[in-house]
């Protein structure tokens, strides 16, 4: 069975909260690289921390700490079916265009059908506790930065296929994670609130 913890204080507010999987050290090295890359072609893009960056399944938005117990089961009936998920960060592109780029992500590779199975099985948990599914279809994806102004669509195209061949080892994911992130002046900080262990078959 999936081990899950949970961290709960009923006299806190309303936290900020997302479900998501954490990387590995050597991929978010891999990450930062590809960033450091990327600023050289001066593009107008706010960069997220390497540390920052997870494969998020869900956000939350502002979530009640009575909420955390039963969320936290939520991501254990939906862990409980899917082994460990062996995955790779590859490519990049941006949402939603070129023409309008808002958010530029490192692609993933790998178990895609499983991690989309798991994506589902959270978006029903949740469901049943009256969290609204997603209404786009999933795309499981690593932000790298949000773009802050316009960008010439020849200049967005030439850095993703210049960079984009990039591509990290295998790595596996064995623990999902429900996050609390704490916006702050230097950027958010995120702090473990649950977690739901993928075991085996």
């Amino acid at each position: 069975m999936p081990e899950i913890s949970a961290v709960k204080d009923s006299r806190a507010k309303a936290v900020r909260a997302f479900i998501a999987f954490k990387l590995p050290s050597d991929v978010m090295d891999l990450l930062q690289q590809i960033q450091s890359e990327l600023k050289k072609e001066d593009l107008p893009i706010k960069w997220v921390r390497p540390d920052n960056i997870h494969l998020t399944l869900k956000f939350l938005g502002d979530v009640q700490p009575s909420e955390l117990e039963r969320i936290g089961a939520a991501m254990q009936a939906a862990v409980a079916p899917i082994s460990p998920l062996t995955l790779c960060a590859r490519g990049l592109g941006v949402f939603p265009s070129v023409k309008r780029p808002r958010v530029l992500w490192c692609g993933i590779g790998g178990e895609l059908e499983t991690l989309s199975r798991l994506h589902s099985g959270l978006d029903e948990a949740l469901a049943e506790l009256g969290i609204e599914k997603e209404a786009r279809n999933f795309k499981g994806h690593l932000t790298l930065g949000r773009v802050k102004g316009k960008v010439d669509p020849d200049v967005m195209i030439e850095a993703l296929t210049q960079y984009g061949h990039m591509v990290s080892r295998a790595f596996v994911l064995r623990r999902l994670t429900l996050y609390q992130s704490e916006l702050k002046p230097t950027g958010p900080v995120y702090r473990e609130l649950a977690t739901a262990s993928l075991q085996p078959g």
